[in-house]
């Protein structure tokens, strides 16, 4: 199993896309407090559908709760625009923890330390001079990375 994990996100329709994939893909989402939106927020319930029911989601009231859940992956990924190393030149593993920062800061400074350099990643762009991609959208890119070198990507129709 994948975890995604999203530090103090700000948009309700971005975890309600991310918690979709989620529920898809039967990885495990970490929602680490606090949140921009309510839980109860009818946008997140849009963008995550009647998919939320499937969810398998955790709340945490801060990092150091999530780092004490024994539900928490133990070896992370932060994917970042401040790394050098792309996603796709690493290994994953089952079990890993995919980390995002949130929508208008990204990851702060200490979790950046926390993770070290080793386990800090990219997503390549071709357009430099652009700061990111939308944040459900890296987190389906890094998800599926994921899966596929771990062959586990759930079957579809007709497989």
């Amino acid at each position: 199993m994948l975890h995604l994990v999203l530090f103090q996100p700000e948009i309700a329709p971005n975890t309600g896309n991310v918690g979709r994939l989620c529920a898809l893909t039967r990885s495990r989402l970490h929602l680490i407090h606090p949140l921009g939106f309510a839980i109860t927020d009818k946008n997140l319930k849009r963008a995550g559908m009647d998919y939320w029911q499937s969810l398998d989601v955790q709340q945490h009231a801060d990092w150091t709760a999530f780092r004490a859940s024994p539900l928490a992956p133990t070896r992370r990924w932060l994917f970042t625009t401040k790394a050098t190393q792309s996603f796709w030149d690493v290994e994953y593993a089952d079990g890993d923890g995919l980390v995002f920062g949130n929508e208008g800061a990204g990851a702060p400074d200490w979790l950046h330390e926390e993770i070290g350099a080793d386990r800090r990643v990219t997503i390549p762009r071709a357009n430099p001079d652009l700061r990111s991609l939308n944040l459900s959208t890296a987190a389906g890119i890094a998800c599926f990375e994921a899966l596929r070198q771990l062959r586990n990507v759930p079957p579809g129709p007709g497989r």
